[in-house]
């Protein structure tokens, strides 16, 4: 991949990782739709180092954004109230995908990960995100309400990012509506949730990174590192903004976007 490639993948990252348009259907429709021909085979072997550092650099961005909320949540441990009950909350929403990403990652991205499954379920992730939209009615809760077993079925919900096309955010947003949590909230839940799981994800694979990657590699995982980590801060600044400006209907235009791009998609495929 030339540098230019490498850097609009990190741009592309540090957006729809947050954005609930899923990161893993924008990687696999990228190369496709710019018409970059790059061989899978290659990727998989090469491109570890990159995608790593662009995960490490959203988590990052994460992690500087809602950073008093961590240093709360850490504080909570100590002084006990709705502070510690929210992290408690985290770690059993964290823990179906860490079980579930471990179990069958590698198996789903391998099955899915190709330009017209990646379209499909784009388009199914628009009709979650429409239909979810109807579940911000169910009550305006605080995160400290939740009860465990919907935090439990948030981080379920959250799994299915495993497969290209389903957008960890959106999932995970869709569920918290369902459990009573405002679009602010479900959103504010949905980012701290993927922080531990983007940045233990890709920490597991830290050492075999270092092991096998030759120097320029590690020099564009690094840039293209540093680059998504910026965008990720811009689209969870902006993404949070839009949810606290807008009550009604605030998944909807992330809804017409996948369906729109699944279309051109599978129209590109269908006239080849």
């Amino acid at each position: 991949m030339s540098f230019l490639q490498t850097l609009i993948f990190a741009i592309i990252q540090g957006i729809t990782e947050l954005f609930p348009i899923s990161s893993v259907a924008h990687g696999v429709l990228t190369p496709f739709l710019l018409g970059w021909g790059l061989d899978q085979a290659f990727l998989k072997e090469h491109f570890l180092p990159y995608l790593v550092m662009l995960h490490l650099g959203t988590a990052a961005a994460l992690l500087v954004f809602f950073w008093r909320d961590w240093v709360n949540l850490l504080a909570g441990v100590v002084k006990g109230g709705p502070d510690r009950r929210v992290l408690a909350l985290l770690v059993v929403g964290t823990i179906p995908a860490a079980i579930l990403g471990l179990a069958f990652e590698k198996v789903l991205r391998a099955a899915f990960s190709d330009p017209f499954n990646a379209a499909i379920f784009l388009i199914v992730n628009g009709f979650l995100l429409f239909f979810g939209e109807r579940l911000r009615g169910r009550g305006e809760r605080t995160l400290a309400e939740l009860s465990f077993v919907q935090a439990l079925l948030i981080g379920l919900a959250q799994s299915l990012a495993l497969i290209p096309g389903f957008s960890r955010s959106g999932a995970s947003m869709v569920a918290g509506f369902w459990a009573g949590l405002k679009h602010e909230e479900a959103a504010r839940f949905s980012m701290l949730l993927a922080t531990p799981i983007i940045a233990g994800a890709s920490l597991l694979v830290v050492p075999k990174m270092l092991r096998q990657a030759e120097g320029d590699v590690i020099q564009s995982a690094l840039v293209g590192g540093a680059v998504s980590g910026v965008c990720a801060l811009v689209a969870v600044w902006a993404l949070m903004r839009w949810f606290k400006r807008n009550e009604i209907d605030a998944m909807r235009p992330f809804a017409f976007y996948c369906w729109a791009l699944g279309a051109v998609v599978l129209g590109m495929i269908y006239i080849g």
